[in-house]
């Protein structure tokens, strides 16, 4: 969409650019050649969109300049990534080169550049596709993403400012493209922010992916968050006075920040904990700054701790301590929550300056220096240490595109324990791993020959997973090597990645002898061998390659009752790829998938559906009301609510299955769903449940399951219901009886 520059737009524009250029400046004073190029980059871009628009109607050149502004104002970036920002579409839309770019602005730029360029090309591809039911097209895709953005660490931050600013645009994209990109959000870029520490950023894409895929849910939660904000004004007066007086009293000079839970974090809490909105106990939180010197901050940090508890009772559950063991991306701050003379508890967080901008810009915060001091020295980099180990392992040609980018996401999202040798030696590994990981994290041979540990003087086995603070003594034989069977022990990459390395070189060690044992098998049973016969044994019996393949003929996984099984189901079993959390689920419901009593479909579909049916998704159990969204599976379409992650993680992975459908309006259909209910145990209480279900709201009930423990009672009820105007009415019936103390839909 084109149209000439009104001279509005032009003043607007020049407005805009004149702003970015005072932020810089506020930042890090931009010496008189980088004002050029800051200059010159914005001409670039100026130019080769002169003429284009966005979806919205604005003129193009507003979205490179917004993506500037957000890399300096919101993650605290300098020079360099405001040129890169300012030109980070130029490369796809004009005659401009990469050549070009590095002649005028050198090899760095072109380089972060050329890595956000190729993450766009990679994702407009996959918006039209040529081999749809490629399950492993997307994950390429992704790979591809990761190890543009794995070149340079400004790729991922310009990237996760570009995706900023496109959520915050997204509504005047049409419904399915608006549910593709903040799933795509939701799958690796939210991650990616948690990972770096730009908090801010990934709180704002929550909120806006939110926004989108469950909107009745994120404005009623809105709406009751603005109630209580009313108690604010309220708890200034009575709690952060106090504190303000004590401080002043001891003669601090410090900034205090307060507010309230975003809409998603007590969405979120709401479904982990199985808690109402009224029981979110920190609600409010509070943020205190000190200025002091950089020798004495911790101390500091942990006198107004102490100052602080001197006012108000703490929760002792709830006390954190990042000063003393900062988070992985370099976050520190003294997190405690204590009960406020208005009977809520609030969250309080005792921070320096220094570590307020770790924590408010991330890791960006070490880039960010190291741009303005470029001739100095800094060593053990967390962030270049976990790319560097991002690198080798997205440049592993024997894994699956999907195998890497799982692996990289569960990196995004880690703890951390920390533990120690027999001599005292600090290990900080991933939580919830386990002593093989930890033998393996000391030395790749320890990890070989490990058979166990002794853990603060008690015998474990491999398998024992570690918590922090533990000492660890690795237990070794020579006779122990590296087995199948370790793969689901260890949980690192380091660890897997040694034992797959291991097993490979075992794997290629009996192939001649496996390749031998699959023709006499097939001879035996009077097949013919051939190239396509092997590629259907592998994909049956669900072989990495054909080396593995081999290597369990060698070794008798697979034998004559085996290749039997296969003969006699010749039709491939399918693999369910990205769905594979999901395959005992899948494989177990499928069959028992609840329709609805009238042949009627409910649904209105997009018309490109075609004749295909339209059956509810037994995972999430969409009922009329639900914000809805189909994907097509095979020859019929699945509608889910929008908010489940099963068609979260399609809808990021395989847009093109994407259908829009909303529900009829004149059709009274019964779909099976359930509620969960929690209930002070009585005499008669699941007669008076059944009865407000069966005769007061004449529903029909398809199972039930109740038990009873030291006198709570806690139930599911699976029953048929029609829209969510129902549903709310049997929960509001329900809650009115004696002793239930919680209903809640599964």
């Amino acid at each position: 969409m084109a149209a000439p520059i009104s001279t509005d737009e032009q003043q607007l524009i020049e407005q805009r650019f004149s702003s970015l250029l005072n932020s810089c400046n506020k930042i890090h004073p931009l010496t008189k050649e980088e004002e050029e190029n800051i200059y010159r980059a914005f001409s670039i871009a100026r130019r080769a969109h002169e003429g284009q628009r966005r979806k919205s109607g604005e003129a193009y050149i507003f979205h490179p300049l917004s993506v500037a502004r957000i890399a300096v104002e919101e993650v605290g970036l300098g020079h360099t990534a405001v040129i890169c920002a300012l030109l980070h579409d130029v490369v796809e839309d004009t005659d401009i080169d990469l050549d070009q770019i590095r002649v005028i602005f050198g090899d760095r730029v072109a380089r972060i550049v050329d890595g956000v360029t190729k993450i766009n090309t990679v994702t407009r591809l996959t918006e039209n596709r040529l081999q749809p039911d490629n399950l492993s097209k997307q994950a390429e895709n992704y790979r591809k993403i990761l190890l543009a953005m794995c070149d340079d660490v400004y790729v991922i931050f310009i990237k996760l400012c570009d995706r900023l600013h496109n959520m915050r645009t997204i509504d005047s994209m049409k419904d399915t493209k608006r549910l593709a990109i903040a799933s795509e959000t939701q799958y690796l870029y939210i991650p990616l922010a948690h990972r770096l520490g730009l908090y801010n950023i990934k709180t704002e894409l929550e909120e806006l992916v939110m926004r989108q895929t469950n909107p009745k849910e994120y404005y009623d939660i809105q709406s009751r968050i603005q109630q209580v904000a009313a108690d604010a004004t309220q708890l200034e007066e009575c709690f952060i006075a106090p504190i303000q007086a004590l401080l002043d009293k001891n003669e601090y000079k410090y900034t205090i920040k307060s507010r309230t839970k975003s809409v998603f974090s007590c969405w979120k809490k709401m479904q982990n904990k199985s808690v109402e909105f009224d029981e979110i106990y920190d609600l409010f939180a509070m943020r205190i700054i000190i200025d002091v010197p950089a020798e004495s901050e911790k101390a500091e940090c942990f006198k107004v701790y102490a100052l602080i508890l001197s006012l108000f009772p703490p929760n002792p559950s709830r006390f954190r301590d990042w000063i003393t063991t900062p988070k992985n991306n370099g976050y520190e701050s003294l997190h405690t929550t204590v009960m406020s003379p208005l009977g809520r508890w609030v969250e309080v967080q005792i921070r320096s300056q220094r570590m307020d901008e770790v924590a408010e810009k991330g890791m960006a915060a070490h880039f960010l220096y190291k741009e303005a001091h470029p001739d100095e020295q800094i060593e053990g980099n967390p962030v270049e240490e976990w790319l560097q180990q991002i690198r080798i392992s997205l440049e592993n040609s024997e894994k699956s595109a999907l195998d890497l980018v799982e692996e990289f996401k569960q990196t995004l999202y880690t703890r951390e324990i920390y533990l120690f040798t027999p001599k005292g030696e600090n290990i900080i590994l991933p939580a919830r791993t386990t002593v093989l990981d930890f033998a393996y994290a000391i030395h790749s041979e320890l990890g070989d020959h490990c058979i166990g540990a002794k853990v603060n003087a008690k015998v474990v086995p491999v398998s024992y997973v570690l918590h922090s603070g533990e000492q660890v003594q690795v237990l070794t034989s020579h006779t122990s090597h590296p087995t199948e069977d370790w793969l689901k022990t260890a949980k690192t990459t380091h660890a897997r990645e040694r034992i797959k390395e291991y097993l490979k070189n075992q794997k290629k060690g009996l192939r001649a002898e496996g390749n031998a044992r699959c023709k006499a098998l097939l001879h035996e049973l009077q097949i013919s061998d051939s190239p396509e016969l092997r590629q259907k044994l592998q994909n049956y019996f669900e072989a990495d390659n054909e080396t593995d393949l081999l290597y369990r003929f060698a070794t008798g996984a697979i034998g004559r009752q085996e290749l039997g099984q296969f003969l006699g189901n010749r039709m491939i079993r399918p693999k369910y790829l990205l769905l594979e959390p999901y395959r005992e689920y899948f494989e177990n419901t499928q069959a028992d998938t609840p329709q609805p009593i009238h042949a009627v479909s409910p649904f209105l579909l997009d018309p490109k559906s075609g004749t295909l049916q339209a059956r509810p998704a037994s995972c999430c159990k969409p009922i009329q009301g639900d914000e809805v969204v189909g994907i097509t599976v095979d020859n019929h379409i699945e509608v889910h609510r929008t908010s489940c992650p099963i068609a979260l993680h399609e809808m990021s992975t395989h847009e093109e299955r994407i259908v829009r459908a909303r529900w009829r309006n004149d059709e009274h259909v019964s779909f099976l769903t359930g509620v969960a209910i929690t209930a002070i145990d009585r005499k008669g209480m699941l007669q008076d449940i059944t009865q407000v279900i069966t005769h007061d709201m004449e529903l029909n009930i398809r199972a039930v399951t109740f038990e009873a423990t030291e006198g709570v009672g806690r139930g599911i009820i699976m029953l048929y219901l029609y829209n969510l105007q129902t549903l709310s009415q049997l929960i509001k019936h329900l809650m009115e009886i004696d002793g239930v103390e919680s209903v809640k839909r599964i």
